[in-house]
């Protein structure tokens, strides 16, 4: 799963970048969002793998620290740019003919540096409010190190920690989503008033990759950190969810039912054999 998760992605990335037509708003989204998934699947998995064939399973408190955080910033960043990829799709199907001046490349450009800088922040604000010690053993129950497995190990009082934790998955998690379900209702009502089924079907099968991986990721994501005081030992299965089968299948469900990344990638094959066969 990994190597199809870095083989997809990496895919996705190329293609968006070689293919001329691909280089729209929507597709820079795309690339962003491969982009996040190729680390956020690298940032816990090999080690994941590492551990599955070695013995014992150790890892320093600084790299559980680190996984922790890079995770933690990865997870920030996709909820943020799902909302962005939602806001995309609204605009390109409810005002097609402002598209243009509306999702320019100065306000994506913008976008990707308020996103990063947002999700660096955030990231870091529990480590900043009370840098955790540890005193309660050395074993975590998970396959990675997750913020709420790793609280469990920690010393002293935590609530400051927990309360902006759930204040955090308030703004993160619960906005970005509600954010994404209104501009749908939006979209599905915009799409309503074409008086065609054909021209309706099609229009629609824009948004349904997105609102596939939207569906997917925040499932786990909500079921993970909405309203858990304490970590469960069947959460982690949860987490394995999103942290590894949800990043595999992004890619699948955006080239597979995506015809113009399937013509992009023809297209590239095909100047590519052409140039080969020229030099030949």
């Amino acid at each position: 799963m990994y190597i199809l998760t870095i083989t997809g992605n990496s895919f996705l990335v190329f293609i968006v970048i070689l293919s001329p037509q691909l280089h729209t708003p929507m597709y820079y989204f795309l690339c962003n969002l491969s982009f996040i998934d190729l680390c956020f699947t690298s940032s816990s998995l090999p080690k994941m793998l590492y551990d599955t064939f070695s013995n014992p399973r150790r890892i320093s408190v600084t790299g559980c620290l680190a996984q922790m955080n890079i995770s933690l910033l990865l997870g920030i960043a996709e909820c943020l740019l799902l909302a962005v990829m939602a806001y995309d799709r609204y605009v390109a199907i409810c005002s097609p003919l402002r598209y243009t001046t509306i999702i320019s490349w100065r306000l994506c450009r913008s976008i990707t540096v308020i996103m990063w800088v947002v999700s660096f922040n955030l990231s870091l604000i529990p480590t900043f409010i009370k840098p955790l010690v540890f005193c309660r053993g050395n074993k975590l129950d998970h396959v990675a190190c997750e913020i709420l497995v790793v609280l469990e190990l920690a010393c002293g009082d935590l609530s400051a920690t927990k309360f902006f934790m759930f204040v955090q998955s308030f703004y993160i998690l619960l906005l970005p989503l509600i954010f994404i379900v209104v501009t749908y209702i939006c979209i599905i009502n915009s799409i309503l008033h074409i008086h065609s089924a054909q021209g309706r079907c099609k229009v629609f099968s824009t948004c349904t990759s997105h609102l596939t991986v939207v569906i997917m990721f925040y499932g786990t994501s909500l079921t993970m950190y909405t309203g858990q005081a304490r970590f469960s030992s069947y959460l982690k299965y949860i987490s394995v969810s999103y942290g590894i089968v949800t990043p595999v299948l992004n890619p699948l469900i955006y080239s597979l039912r995506n015809s113009e990344v399937k013509g992009a990638f023809k297209k590239t094959l095909t100047n590519y054999s052409e140039t080969f066969g020229d030099r030949g």
